[in-house]
């Protein structure tokens, strides 16, 4: 029996996953580590931390399993994207990590439209500017920091930063590359024009490679910190959310990968690159070689129903919490809920929205307000759904979800009613990690392709169709997308 490893390097762990050549998922460890603030806006992380979390997980999987480490035939990275490493000639790290959520380059946001042009930066890149990106996080080290900027040899992103450490190489994959906004979404490859216009050295920049292919293989010192065998290939893996959707089966056209964590991800693969003309949706290129996706974010979703149940039912399972709702008929009584509690992201990239129940009155019960919550975020990720639909991916069939918002199977319903379409579970639970590990394993040639892969080790384990309360919501959306037109003046006057 042949092993694999998916890492997954997120902003608050690194996990590490062992599965064998049938998908079946041995062990998976987690070391955790914090990220710091040290100024309004900004957060940043060491990325020693990524390593030391790495070497840790796979010295616990080898701990806790009988598989011989020479067993082990190939290594899949992936992790938080748009994070900006820097490291000098010799490798060494120059400054902690700008991290995706660091939101201090609003002013390099707008040097980057004024250097290229607004919708010439959405046409090359798939992407407006937006301050989680890499491209303004390395305007604001040039423009704040220059005697660390002057020291700069290469640029990295945090998961790249593990494959240096395991493999001694300088790469990356191309979903991870898209990501940066350095990147033409259809070339697959740094633009020359993006590059250049931002003075940035095309040196600095890693080599990139499709998600399956072997960047390189573990070094001896990286085989004696793992207690893994020298010469494992290490393949080029993905962003998190592209090996998400490899984890769930979300490879092919057609087949959405919808994930309700904290924060809200609808994702859309196409066999040819997508770009919604205001940039109001993420263009990247897919972690499955030769395509691409279209991605929505919502900054607070099931953080939008952990926030209420904190706030007005501290100590409340959500089972208990959720469990009255159920009785409460679709559109709470007239009640709407808007969940940008965090800001928003997609399909309004403003960090002075603001969350708010719209439509209380003396007849509405707390049943109602959490029924109100958990419809709220599902016309937040209609919205993403729609720009995807109005982008040309007409053809959604099948929505492929995950998260721990999906173990309630009222906000399930919600959901299939809300989107108007099929929800599905399936038995890849540990999602980015797991998707990281199936493309080693494709790229160790176990598969002959992403696809093959998915179809044969990501079965569905349960569905969800849409139901009666369709055409209740199908009214009500309209109402829900005129509250943000409606009350951006009153969230910028409130901030002010």
């Amino acid at each position: 029996m042949h092993y694999f490893i998916g890492i997954d390097s997120s902003t608050t762990a690194t996990k590490a996953l062992l599965m064998d050549e049938n998908g079946r998922v041995l062990s998976v460890a987690s070391s955790s580590y914090g990220y710091e603030t040290p100024q309004p806006l900004w957060s940043e992380q060491r990325p020693e931390l990524w390593w030391t979390g790495t070497v840790a997980s796979i010295q616990q999987l080898l701990a806790e399993t009988a598989v011989p480490p020479h067993a082990i035939q190939a290594i899949g990275l992936t992790g938080q994207m748009h994070g900006l490493v820097l490291l000098d000639k010799n490798g060494d790290v120059l400054r902690p990590a700008l991290l995706w959520n660091d939101q201090r380059t609003a002013a390099e946001c707008d040097e980057m439209r004024t250097i290229i042009g607004p919708q010439q930066l959405i046409d090359i890149t798939g992407n407006d500017a937006l301050t989680g990106f890499t491209a303004p996080k390395i305007l604001w080290v040039k423009n704040n920091e220059p005697e660390i900027y002057a020291k700069i040899a290469h640029i990295l992103l945090p998961k790249d930063y593990v494959r240096y450490k395991l493999t001694g190489e300088f790469a990356t994959d191309k979903a991870g590359a898209a990501g940066t906004q350095l990147f033409d979404v259809r070339q697959r490859d740094w633009s020359a024009e993006v590059v250049g216009k931002l003075g940035i050295d095309p040196a600095w920049l890693p080599k990139t490679f499709e998600g399956t292919a072997v960047t390189g293989h573990l070094t001896p010192a990286a085989a004696k910190a793992t207690g893994l065998p020298a010469g494992v290939p290490v393949v080029a893996g993905g962003g998190d959310q592209a090996a998400n959707a490899v984890g769930t089966g979300a490879v092919v056209d057609g087949v959405v990968a919808l994930s309700l964590g904290t924060s809200g991800v609808v994702f859309a693969s196409s066999d040819v690159p997508v770009v919604e003309p205001d940039g109001r949706l993420h263009a990247f290129c897919h972690a499955v070689p030769g395509k691409w996706h279209l991605m929505g974010v919502m900054l607070s979703a099931a953080g939008s129903l952990r926030w209420y149940r904190d706030a007005l039912a501290p100590g409340v399972s959500f089972d208990d919490l959720l469990a009255p709702a159920a009785a409460v008929p679709a559109g709470s009584a007239g009640l709407l809920f808007l969940p940008y509690l965090t800001g928003e992201r997609t399909p309004h990239p403003d960090p002075l929205a603001r969350g708010g129940f719209i439509g209380l009155t003396v007849r509405h019960s707390q049943p109602h307000l959490t029924r109100a919550v958990l419809e709220g975020v599902a016309f937040g990720l209609r919205d993403s759904l729609g720009l995807m639909r109005g982008a040309g991916l007409a053809n959604i069939t099948q929505i492929r979800a995950a998260g721990g918002g999906l173990r309630s199977s009222l906000w399930r319903q919600i959901l299939a009613d809300v989107l108007q379409a099929e929800i599905v579970t399936v038995n890849s639970t540990e999602g980015a990690a797991y998707g990281a590990a199936v493309l080693a394993l494709v790229g160790a040639g176990v598969f002959s392709s992403v696809a093959a892969a998915c179809a044969e080790l990501v079965q569905v384990t349960g569905r969800t169709e849409p139901g009666g309360d369709t055409a209740v919501y199908h009214q009500l959306y309209p109402l829900y997308q005129q509250l943000y037109p409606a009350l951006k003046p009153t969230f910028a006057a409130l901030v002010g």
